[in-house]
């Protein structure tokens, strides 16, 4: 079994139902999830100019590799009506890895841990509830370090439904 940590994310529709759907079928087709941050409203990052985002980050323990992880994943997004148009763009859920393990992979469509994991607020501040010191294994840095380092300005609070 590997923990891995993994974002989930989506602007449209109704954003809480499609987080706990996403929650849903990854216990189902990846793993138990171990633990799971609360959940997240967070301005739009790259394109700023859309609906704001929920976000939540879990700890799933899975026998999956990181490549049948990143498919499994990619077919629960599509299955919650994710479409791939715009980078960046407002979606229906996306799910990102963020760690596997202590693992590094540097592959064309598969970088883990995540590259812009700490430079992205609405990334750490919910990692950094359920895994304040967890080690990134290549800025040698835990999650609490390099969420105090952070310069990313924008908005992440703490929702309730």
């Amino acid at each position: 079994m590997t923990l891995a940590y993994l974002l989930l994310g989506g602007n449209l529709g109704d954003r809480f139902a499609q987080v706990s759907i996403a929650l849903q079928n990854i216990e189902k087709e990846v793993g138990p999830v171990i633990c799971a941050s609360s959940v997240y409203e967070t301005q739009a990052w790259g394109t700023e100019n859309q609906p704001a985002y929920l976000n939540q980050v879990i700890a799933v323990d899975t026998e999956l590799t990181v490549r049948e992880l990143l498919e499994t994943i990619q077919k629960i997004e599509v299955k919650l009506g994710r479409t791939r148009e715009e980078k960046w763009g407002s979606r229906l859920m996306d799910i990102d890895i963020l760690f596997y393990g202590n693992e590094c992979i540097y592959e064309p469509d598969l970088i883990v841990p995540h590259p812009y994991l700490s430079q992205r607020k609405f990334t750490l501040v919910p990692l950094e509830e359920i895994a304040s010191d967890l080690v990134h294994p290549v800025l040698n840095k835990t999650v609490r370090e390099l969420l105090h380092e952070l310069k990313d300005p924008l908005t992440v609070l703490k929702v309730t439904k």
